[in-house]
């Protein structure tokens, strides 16, 4: 379970947002919602450790987030909302320097499968540059099928995809909710998935 109490973070010494308390717990999702600049992505990079709250704490499974963040990362998958791809490397290379960084193995076949299970068959060995937006957006989000993660956290994951992609992303966070996963995503659209909780900022 994720847990946040009186979490509050500001910008340039201006304060983002009032203080938040919420928590996730197994086959639950959140929506993070709030005007351009109101903190969604600061919101999510507090989540994960990557940015430093001005007052409150994160909790994972009951402990401070803080004094466990390997055992976090190995247990959680953030994407950021910039697609995050190498345009000089292959879909099937990004996936398998990502999943390299990470500490695992992906080869070829694993890579490949993932992308057509995204919408991106015969794209593997492309240079990433000859990608739409939508389908480079579509190879990060092939890395939730290939680093296993009981939590997501997932900044603007339908930016750029279109209907048929907004929907083969429902499909992945439904499966993994169903699966006893969490999930925490901003997003200013509707999401395919049965109505889970709101932070407004």
């Amino acid at each position: 379970m994720l847990s946040v109490t009186d979490l509050a973070c500001s910008r340039g010494g201006r304060p983002l947002f009032r203080p938040l308390n919420f928590s996730l717990a197994p086959g639950q999702w959140m929506q993070v919602m709030g005007n351009n600049g109101a903190g969604k992505t600061t919101l999510l990079r507090t989540l994960v450790g990557l940015s430093t709250p001005e007052q409150g704490r994160v909790m994972w499974q009951g402990r401070p987030l803080a004094a466990q963040l390997r055992e976090f990362r190995r247990a959680s998958c953030y994407l950021g909302h910039h697609a995050a791809v190498k345009d000089e490397l292959t879909p099937i290379e990004n996936l398998q320097t990502a999943a390299a960084l990470d500490g695992q193995a992906v080869n070829e076949a694993q890579a490949r499968d993932a992308l057509e299970t995204l919408g991106l068959a015969g794209c593997g060995r492309l240079p990433t540059r000859f990608l739409s937006a939508g389908q480079k957006r579509r190879v990060l989000l092939s890395r939730l099928l290939l680093r296993p993660a009981a939590l997501w956290v997932l900044d603007e994951p339908f930016a750029a995809l279109d209907t048929t992609g907004a929907d083969l992303l429902g499909q992945l966070l439904a499966r993994h909710l169903a699966g006893g996963g969490m999930a925490l995503l901003s997003s200013h659209q509707p999401v395919p998935l049965p109505p889970g909780s709101v932070v407004a900022l």
